[in-house]
Parts: structure tokens; C-alpha cells; sequence
């Protein structure tokens, strides 16, 4: 049998490859409104990938957004405003991801951008994102929130449903928390993502 692929029908796979969509866009339906998320992988490619591969493989069906931080909430009053979600168990499913910092790739923290929760750089992954509401500056590389002065990586933006994204940002909260960064700031009932998927 004669090999089908032939060097032109290759040239042409790579070509057709190369063209893939470089920012694809990713939809979650949640239990208050559809969010939809356009995704630089040409930008941050290590970030976006593993938020994708967590998109691709329903790591956050049936998961949600379980944290919000406002003005009046935020313990370091810099007027912070977010919402935080991914998996509810806050576990793992991938190894943790090298840090993209803002200097590369050229993203801010600002308002409608998505980014990968941390602690310490080189800690991050999509398994908890938060959404930015308004322009977080302090939080893109060089900024006060962290000592270390690394920010945020930022992977992607909202193109659609910020409206979800402040409905979800104004449910009511617990008082009490172990942890005096994130008191008053996770929610009593998690928003669920019913389903989430590529566009």
C-alpha cells in the first residue's frame, strides 16, 4: 500500500497547523449567566495551556467560583476587586506552572482580564483563576500587593458576561475564615460552572 501522505499533503498539515487559532475563546455557563473568555495563548502560552487543558478535559464542570474580594473586603484596602473560581476543592489536577510575568508577556491585571491565582511564583495553577472587575495594577509585575513584586500572570480576557461576573461578585459572603487574607471573601453558596467549553 502506497504511503498517502506525500511531502506537498504534509507541507500543507503544518501550514493548516500553524494557522490554528492562537486565541480561542472559552464559554462557562454558570448557574448566573454564560461568561465568555477569549484565551492569548500567543501571549502567555504556559498559562493558557493549562487553563485550557483544564477547559478540555471538564476539570471545572460541576466546579464554580467560590471567593470574591471588593473595596470593602479587601484587609490591605487597596480597593481590590475580583472574583476567584476554578476547582472547588482548590486541588491540583496538573503539576504547577512556570510564572509568566507581565514584562513578557506584555499583560496587565487590568479590568475584564483573567489570571492565575498563586502563592509563592512558580506555585500558580488554573485549577484557581480569578477574574479581574477593576484595574488591579498592583497586582502586574512590580506592583505593592506581594512582596515578592512577580504579579499575577494574566492569560486571557472577558469578551462577554461581565455582567455575570459582577452578579457573582455581589453574593452574600461568610464572616468568618481561618485565614485573615480571604475573611469576609468567600461565598456562602459557591457560584456553580455548570459547563465549560472551547467556543
Amino acid at each position: 500500500m502506497k504511503n498517502l501522505i506525500t511531502p506537498a499533503l504534509l507541507s500543507a498539515i503544518i501550514t493548516l497547523s500553524a494557522c490554528a487559532d492562537k486565541r480561542p475563546n472559552v464559554i462557562f455557563e454558570t448557574d448566573l449567566g454564560q461568561i465568555e473568555i477569549e484565551v492569548y495563548q500567543d501571549k502567555a502560552p504556559i498559562s493558557a495551556a493549562d487553563f485550557l487543558y483544564y477547559v478540555d478535559e471538564g476539570l471545572y464542570d460541576n466546579e464554580g467560583f467560590y471567593r470574591v474580594v471588593n473595596a470593602e473586603n479587601d484587609p490591605r484596602g487597596m480597593g481590590m476587586s475580583l472574583i476567584q473560581g476554578g476547582r472547588l476543592d482548590m486541588q491540583k489536577v496538573t503539576s504547577s506552572i512556570a510564572h509568566e510575568r507581565m514584562s513578557e508577556t506584555g499583560l496587565l491585571n487590568s479590568a475584564g482580564s483573567v489570571s492565575i491565582a498563586r502563592d509563592e511564583p512558580g506555585t500558580g495553577s488554573a485549577a484557581y483563576f480569578f477574574i479581574n472587575i477593576g484595574d488591579n495594577n498592583f497586582l502586574d509585575y512590580g506592583g505593592e500587593r506581594n512582596p515578592d513584586g512577580e504579579g499575577y500572570a494574566s492569560f486571557g480576557r472577558i469578551v462577554s458576561g461581565m455582567d455575570t461576573v459582577v452578579k457573582i461578585q455581589s453574593q452574600e459572603t461568610a464572616e468568618a475564615s481561618d485565614d485573615a487574607v480571604t475573611r469576609n471573601q468567600m461565598l456562602v453558596q459557591p457560584v456553580r460552572i455548570k459547563r465549560a467549553y472551547r467556543k
